[in-house]
């Protein structure tokens, strides 16, 4: 199998990150010498908070602060010891008057983060399975995912999708002990629900059905003695439910407490729990600020500061539902969240109302898709009406000027969330431009085309009219593609901007670990099209290299890049595709800001490798221009098997090579896991058989000239670049015969007679590629999705055995 580089997930959530913190909107620090809770200072500017998690306004309350203060005077700043050995004086009560609260037993972690990474591993056992809803919060997924050490399978639902629920229910029913469903009671982004009832219905159908709740979001602001959400909707805790709440955020304290009715779990959990054991506990001043928060649940009052925060939650409904601003999950709780699409868009709307006075969060991947970029919005018991309606009109004002500012509408927003296109924004016009659409490569011009697109890949003009004669009109939908050619000139016809398009099928594994793509493909099986997507890209998948040209000095170039991106967002919404992908992008690329702007994410490619020839005119002289290693490694690992094989530069495959050729690709194919795609179609090695454009570099044994060892599939360019497209290859006699080495070396030999000055050797295998002098140059790709579904689920499949 080739070796390939993958992509890390966590360097494109830095470079998201870092693209926030640029523009002023990410990791800011508060400032002033006190803190009311209704207004923070930020820069500089004391601002109203509309970004707190304390709905109820509990962090402020005096009898907090003065119990916590007589704490640290009595017990001091800490107790350094584990529970396990013993707590310190104030942890009992809290354990008592928390327990009173929820009516049944309780366990108090140091947070909900830790305690998820000591319940979990001890409630879920070793014959159980665990499924996530897409948006459950990061803390649970990661405790829960090192369960995959011991072998527990991990699956993830859309969010609130209780029809793919029940397919999950049904496919483990029958081997696994407990169906563990982990979801959020409030969501912290939309402030959406988690559906209780029909989730304990779906449980009395399937007893086998568990469910871990954090309700954390859900805390104080609702339900009897502010038990939150969750219980408010149960009344009673089942045993076949274990619900996570908070003493920080609204609760005004800190730690978290979790409830479980069922006897015999919650001894286990509360004997040993990996961080509830060994982590050290709740400060004195932590405790005694929570029991002071507790006695405010068990009373009376907790109901009027419901009542208080209801008051200001129903205001700014009103005030929002007088405006056309796309709040995405119009509910009952204390978050809201006003979408802006790109990420761009929500720098801008954010550092606006910044500017009017008001401190909001940005909304950002991957808590969020990138396109779907937003503003959360808190409402507390701080926040008074004259606020609430000042922010309700800053946005108001502001929404379309940073839609305007940053090249967008309200209809791409409203597009990228699913909802109802309002009429706020006009659309975008092209000043000084023109954008050309093409079906078909036989509508562009040849010359023209060629003179900034040729000498790069298989994709000059008579390359795509070849592609476009091979993908088409098929039985199999993954056979099938439908290219679209863009030009975009200016005023005096010039091109700015030119490139193509496709819409295919792809496996949505396509650069997962091949681990992750191996599971899969024991799924295709029996539906040959599960987990795939039809995805619009830049190029093409039979393509490699820059499938673009730009002229980035013309005066209008950035306006022909935002037209083209727009152009591309409205053929993915026309076109059905449920992913965008540009490709073949150097580390370094006048193209990366735009594009983050625009809710790209950026992912890295397998490597690819070129061998440029300067004033090369023989394979010997190419061999003495190699490093002393690499020539150490051809004389030991290819020079003593080429007297091995008979090779052959054939311009058309006799039948019986032609049909071992595309046997030998697919057990190539099959053997690279690690690039995942759909098979091509069969008629592809006959389309090449007969094609001027193509030939075979072929290998077989001296002793068996009717034997195929390997074959290169190699494309000539205009002549100038060697592009060996495909391999296909034995593996039964790779070792044997050095088959792959031999190929390389022969396929670098044939530019050299041909002389044309450049290979295109593409992805995969870089390591062999190296050896024989190729440059590897690491190559990256943008990709926009709908949501984050996949991507997720397939991070959730990683490592599973």
């Amino acid at each position: 199998m080739a070796k390939i580089k993958h992509h890390n997930f966590l360097n494109t959530v830095h470079e998201v990150f870092t693209d926030a913190k640029q523009a002023g909107v990410l990791h800011l620090y508060a400032g002033g010498d006190s803190l009311s809770g209704r207004t923070i200072k930020v820069k500089g500017r004391d601002l109203y908070h509309f970004g707190t998690t304390g709905y109820l306004g509990l962090e402020q309350d005096a009898r907090l602060k003065e119990a916590a203060i007589a704490a640290i005077e009595r017990f001091g700043t800490q107790f350094p010891l584990s529970k396990s050995y013993i707590s310190h004086p104030l942890y009992a009560q809290l354990e008592e008057a928390v327990g009173q609260m929820y009516g049944q037993p309780i366990v108090i972690t140091k947070n909900s983060t830790l305690g998820h990474m000591g319940v979990i591993p001890s409630a879920v056992d070793d014959d159980d399975v665990i499924i996530f809803d897409h948006q459950v919060h990061w803390s649970v997924q990661n405790a829960a995912k090192m369960l995959k050490t011991r072998s527990v399978p991990i699956e993830m639902i859309r969010h609130n999708h209780l029809g793919m629920l029940e397919d999950k229910i049904k496919k483990y029913r029958g081997s696994k002990q407990r169906i563990w469903y982990m979801a959020d009671g409030i969501y912290s982004m939309y402030g959406d629900y988690a559906p209780i009832s029909e989730l304990m219905a779906l449980s009395k159908t399937y007893p086998q059905l568990h469910f871990y709740f954090d309700d954390v979001h859900g805390m104080s602001w609702i339900g009897k003695n502010g038990t939150g959400y969750v219980l408010d909707q149960l009344t009673e805790l089942p045993e076949n439910v274990l619900l996570f709440g908070t003493l920080s955020k609204t609760f005004g304290a800190s730690g978290a407490v979790l409830a479980c009715s069922n006897a015999k779990l919650y001894d286990k959990i509360k004997t040993f729990g990996g961080p509830l054991t060994f982590s050290a506990q709740l400060e004195p001043a932590s405790v005694a600020a929570a029991l002071a928060s507790a006695q405010i649940h068990l009373s009376p009052e907790i109901y009027e500061l419901q009542e208080e925060l209801r008051q200001r939650i129903d205001y700014f409904n009103h005030c929002l539902g007088r405006s056309q601003l796309p709040l995405i999950d119009a509910n009952a709780s204390p978050v809201f969240y006003i979408g802006t699409g790109m990420p761009k868009t929500g720098y801008d709307f954010v550092n606006r109302l910044m500017g009017e006075g008001f401190f909001v969060n940005l909304g950002i991947f991957p808590a969020v898709p990138v396109k779907n970029t937003g503003v959360r919005i808190t409402i507390s018991r701080h926040n008074e009406k004259p606020e609430i309606k000042a922010l309700v009109d800053a946005m108001a004002y502001h929404f379309p000027k940073a839609l305007e500012e940053t090249g967008t509408t309200s209809e791409r927003v409203f597009h990228a969330f699913g909802l109802e296109v309002n009429t706020m924004g006009d659309s975008l016009l092209l000043e000084g431009l023109t954008l050309e659409s093409k079906a078909s490569i036989h509508e562009v011009d040849k010359e023209e085309w060629n003179r900034y697109m040729d000498g790069r890949g298989v994709y000059d003009w008579d390359g795509l009219q070849f592609l476009e004669s091979v993908f088409q009109g098929h039985a199999k939908k993954e056979h099938n593609w439908s290219f679209r050619y863009v030009v975009i000139r200016d005023a005096d016809s010039r091109p700015v901007l030119m490139t193509f398009l496709c819409l295919s099928l792809w496996k949505d594994d396509m650069l997962a670990p091949s681990d992750v793509s191996k599971s899969i493909e024991a799924e295709r099986m029996a539906n040959p099209y599960h987990l795939s997507s039809l995805v619009l890209s830049m190029g093409c998948l039979f393509t490699e290299g820059d499938h673009r040209y730009w002229d980035t000095s013309h005066p209008l170039a950035e306006q022909a890049l935002n037209a083209y991106l727009n152009f591309m967002e409205n053929q993915e919404r026309v076109l059905g595709a449920k992913m965008t992908v540009l490709r073949d992008f150097p580390k370094e690329s006048p193209w990366n800001d735009p594009l983050y702007g625009h809710g790209f994410l950026r992912v890295q490619m397998p490597n690819t490798c070129t061998v440029d020839f300067l004033g090369i005119s023989s394979i010997d002289a190419y061999m003495q221009g190699l490093s002393s290693r690499n020539r150490r490694h051809f004389r030991k690992d290819i020079e003593p098997f080429l007297g091995k094989v008979r090779c052959q530069v054939v311009s058309k495959l006799t039948r019986v090579e032609l049909v071992q050729a595309g046997k030998l690709f697919a057990e190539v194919q099959s053997h690279n896991l690690g690039l995942n795609t759909y098979s091509f179609p069969d008629v592809l090695f006959e389309r090449m058989n007969n094609s001027p454009l193509w030939e075979f570099i072929i290998l077989t044994p001296l002793d068996e000239p009717n034997r195929l060892l390997g074959v290169m599939f190699c494309y000539n360019n205009t002549e100038q670049v060697y592009v060996p497209a495909f391999v296909g290859m034995d593996y039964g006699a790779l070792e044997q015969y050095a088959v792959y080495r031999q190929l390389l070396y022969r396929t670098i030999e044939r530019a050299i007679v041909l002389g044309i000055p450049r290979i295109d050797f593409g992805m995969t295998a870089a390591f062999e590629k190296r050896k024989l002098g190729a440059i590897v140059q690491e190559k990256y790709a943008y990709i926009q999705t709908r949501d984050n579904f996949i991507l997720e689920a397939l991070g959730v499949l990683e490592g599973q055995q």
